[in-house]
């Protein structure tokens, strides 16, 4: 059964971050070597950049979560404070 554009990015978005990144690692490379079908390339280029956009956001959640870590007077960390990555989009 074919993916379409939406099952594709269901997908993506419950990935972890690790997870998104080695797909991407093997889709750049399947890309590098030149040898699927220009179809294939389109879909594989498709899904990389959809996997790039994921990775971005994780990464922005990741560091806007450690912003919020609260210090305290003499710099130790008092704590987190939760964020919401809905605000942040």
């Amino acid at each position: 059964m074919k993916k379409t554009g939406k099952n594709i990015m269901n997908d993506i978005a419950d990935m972890n971050f690790e997870d998104a990144m080695a797909e991407l690692e093997v889709i750049v490379r399947q890309l590098e070597e030149g040898k699927a079908k220009l179809e294939d390339s389109i879909a594989l280029y498709e899904r990389g950049v959809a996997l790039r956009k994921h990775c971005e956001g994780k990464l922005r959640d990741a560091r806007m979560r450690v912003e919020k870590i609260a210090l305290g007077e003499n710099g130790a960390p008092l704590g987190t404070q939760p964020f919401d990555t809905r605000a942040a989009s």
